[in-house]
């Protein structure tokens, strides 16, 4: 007969049973708080979500009402709890939307920047940046913000009409310099000639003649007005054309012929007449001297300045900016690491600009062999590459193809540069 368990023995099965149960339900503790953890993070990360959301929803109902101060301290508690882009973008609408005597552009300004460092194709962060940007007079600055806005969404009425109106101001506003800087370089250029002097003496000389006799000159209308640039104009005209008895206005390629014939006839030119003309000379190619000097200077300037990309957004506005001048684009791209390329374009790399990049590589291909290898490689891993290739026209893929076999794999290529070109060249759809 078999004895049954003493009382110790089983305290010692049954601590065992709990044992197992208290490590059963400890593993499916831990279980359930992985799934969670997958599904929502960790659980302090999840719960700043939720309160940012709601902390978002409540400055949004706040921005509704009009109340744009409780809307703003809404929107910064929520960035606080967890930063988004349209957190910055909502209280950027809502510093815009304050009226009164402390205008708040820069804030608004520099949280529409904050959003895009977040999501650099959000269009209603573009689009408000270029409002703060116009009501802080950076006007060329706002016309991009608009431009780009308008292409990521170019059916938009509203964004079409910003994009009119900024740019119509900043016409505007380029008319007013140019206007200015005209006038300012004529008065130099005067003072540089040494005729400021003589035509203020000679002015006076035709004041007293006009007084004294109306033979030969006509007298000014007290109080009229004379536009400036015309006075210019006059002043560095010959005497005796100032002179003249005739009313008539006689073009200057007329008075340069009778000037020849003049010569031709007589074998000697018109006493005054020879010297003032070989003074225009001197002075029209001084001033295009002094021109072609800013030019360069003005370029080589720029070219220091140049700063390689963060974006599509700052490459695009930096790449048309630079257009038609292919030094200041290859100066961009040299300062730009070709490696960097996927991360700044991301998915925003269009055909048009693909091409036209391809086109300034293959312009210094002979000069920087290795960088322009590793531009035409790397742009291959830029998201959607094989998509953006396809949206190239046929006469871009012509043209291409021909820089591909008259620059890329011609025969003064080095063998271990033409190896890869060559089998880019599938990667660019381009048939032998």
């Amino acid at each position: 007969m078999a004895r049954s368990p003493n009382k110790h023995g089983r305290d010692q099965a049954q601590g065992f049973l709990n044992n197992l149960q208290d490590w059963e339900l400890s593993l499916k503790d831990n279980k359930d708080k992985k799934m969670k953890h997958q599904q929502y993070g960790p659980m302090s990360d999840f719960s700043s979500q939720v309160d940012a959301n709601s902390e978002k929803e409540q400055g949004n109902e706040y921005f509704k009402q009009k109340k744009f101060n409780e809307a703003i301290d809404c929107y910064s508690r929520s960035i606080a709890l967890s930063p988004n882009a349209v957190a910055f973008a909502n209280r950027a609408m809502a510093f815009l939307k304050i009226k009164s005597k402390c205008f708040r552009y820069r804030e608004a300004e520099v949280d529409c920047t904050e959003a895009l460092n977040l999501d650099d194709r959000y269009i209603k962060a573009y689009s408000r940046r270029a409002t703060a940007r116009k009501q802080l007079g950076m006007i060329k600055e706002a016309k991009e913000d608009a431009e780009f806005a308008l292409r990521l969404e170019p059916e938009s009425q509203e964004l079409k009409k910003q994009y009119a109106d900024i740019k119509s101001l900043l016409e505007k506003e380029i008319i007013e310099r140019a206007t200015g800087a005209m006038q300012s370089t004529a008065e130099e250029l005067l003072k540089t000639a040494g005729l400021e002097k003589k035509t203020n003496t000679e002015m006076k000389m035709k004041t007293t003649q006009g007084e004294k006799t109306n033979e030969d000159t006509v007298r000014p209308v007290s109080g009229s007005k004379e536009i400036s640039g015309k006075k210019l104009i006059e002043s560095v005209q010959p005497e005796e054309k100032k002179n003249e008895v005739s009313k008539k206005v006689t073009p200057k390629s007329d008075s340069y012929e009778k000037e020849a014939k003049s010569s031709d006839i007589n074998g000697s030119q018109p006493s005054g007449s020879g010297n003032q003309v070989s003074r225009k000379l001197e002075l029209k190619s001084s001033v295009l001297e002094l021109a072609a000097h800013a030019a360069s200077l003005a370029m080589a300037e720029v070219s220091k300045n140049i700063q390689p990309p963060k974006s599509a957004y700052e490459f695009e506005n930096s790449w048309r900016s630079f257009s038609g001048d292919r030094a200041l684009q290859t100066q961009l791209l040299k300062v730009t690491t070709p490696s960097s390329l996927p991360q700044i374009f991301k998915n925003a790399l269009t055909s048009p600009v693909l091409f036209d990049i391809i086109k300034c590589v293959a312009s210094f291909f002979s000069e920087d062999t290795d960088l322009a290898v590793k531009y035409i490689e790397n742009l291959t891993k830029v998201p959607r590459f094989n998509m953006i290739v396809m949206c190239l026209t046929s006469t871009e893929k012509n043209e291409l193809l021909k820089i591909w076999e008259d620059v890329f794999c011609s025969k003064a290529t080095p063998m271990e540069y033409a190896e890869v070109l060559d089998k880019l060249r599938s990667r660019y759809c381009l048939k032998q």
